[in-house]
């Protein structure tokens, strides 16, 4: 005789997809009431896939690597606040360790961050010329789960504002190999030159992405680039630009422009079919368990609730070939008191957390 746990629900599985109830057997997820005698535990509420931060930072902390206890707590606390997949964009600790670990979460990791040489955060990435790009996406593509991160834009304190990072032949052939490696390629990216590059460079996602302008917006929708916006993050503008000063008058003044419209570009981009996920840059100096927060961040951006719940569940999940909540997936989900579609606010007040079919929350 095994466990089960009854949903009572509803399930939303999708935007168009409620479901009246469900029950977790062996940690899967079955719309069939199961056979046979069981002990029933019988949970009620909105049921959601767990959610996805699409930029997140596992084992990493202001000054670069953190302990495996620093990031088993960052983990946990993403885990208890309902995020259930990580897209890992870029750590500088080793946390395959935690794959081993049936109480955290799911991750899918970016290997290292590559950045040009002086041009990001100490201790973050590794840091190489133009030269080395190449064979440097190379080895981080085998080194991550099918993803590779790169720096394209950062200050350049001679030019005293933001440049891209890296030529346009170079950076497309560096996306070239990591495409032959099997990985996708994302990049940040703040400001507004970098991304005609990164376009004809044929990347696979931006993060930030708060320098899109209408034709950079036009060959995003066109060519199916993904963004992630951090909005959480992209509040810190005024205080990046005020610890510029005077020194860097043209960065300065350039940073807050991108703050002052974040949410008009965002919503711009959306508005013209770019795919929008939720992601919000934890770890470094950004707290984990932000998902709600962003979420509603994006609400602000113009995004109906139903395409943030989208961005943030089950459209995230495909997106990184991770299951939902179809018959047969493994339970990864979160129940809520109220329907979400209502009220994005109930995201951050979870009944319980499932994770791998046991109740960790």
């Amino acid at each position: 005789m095994s466990d089960v746990l009854h949903l009572r629900g509803p399930i939303l599985a999708g935007p168009d997809d409620v479901r009246a109830q469900a029950w977790v057997v062996d940690g899967i997820i079955t719309y069939a009431p199961p056979a046979g005698r069981h002990d029933v535990t019988s949970v009620g509420g909105w049921v959601l896939p767990g959610y996805v931060d699409a930029h997140c930072h596992v084992g990493l902390g202001p000054q670069g690597a953190v302990s495996d206890a620093e990031a088993e707590t960052q983990a946990l606390t993403d885990r208890d606040h309902g995020t259930l997949l990580i897209r890992d964009a870029g750590s500088a600790a080793d946390t395959r360790w935690i794959d081993d670990r049936e109480d955290l979460p799911r991750i899918v990791r970016a290997g290292r961050h590559i950045a040009r040489t002086r041009r990001y955060i100490r201790n973050y990435g590794h840091e190489v010329e133009p030269d080395q790009l190449v064979s440097r996406v190379r080895a981080e593509a085998r080194a991550g789960d099918g993803w590779v991160k790169l720096v394209g834009d950062w200050i350049d304190r001679d030019a005293g504002d933001l440049q891209p990072c890296w030529p346009r032949d170079v950076l497309t052939e560096a996306i070239a190999a990591a495409h032959e490696e099997g990985a996708r390629v994302t990049a940040h990216c703040f400001g507004q030159e970098v991304l005609y590059d990164f376009a004809a460079a044929g990347t696979d996602c931006i993060e930030h992405a708060t320098g899109l302008e209408p034709e950079t917006i036009s060959q995003f929708a066109e060519q199916g680039i993904a963004i992630v916006p951090t909005l959480i993050n992209i509040a810190n503008f005024p205080d990046f630009a005020a610890a510029a000063g005077e020194k860097f008058p043209l960065y300065r003044d350039r940073m807050l422009d991108l703050h002052a419209r974040r949410y008009e570009t965002i919503g711009a981009a959306h508005e013209a079919g770019v795919p929008v996920y939720v992601g919000t840059d934890a770890g470094g100096h950004i707290s984990h368990g932000l998902v709600p927060e962003e979420a509603l961040e994006l609400e602000r951006a113009g995004l109906s609730r139903i395409d943030v719940l989208g961005a943030a569940t089950w459209r995230a999940r495909e997106w990184l070939g991770h299951a939902g909540l179809d018959e047969g997936d493994p339970a990864d989900l979160v129940i809520l008191k109220e329907d979400p579609r209502e009220d994005l606010r109930t995201l951050s007040d979870p009944v319980a957390i499932v994770l791998r079919g046991v109740r960790v929350v």
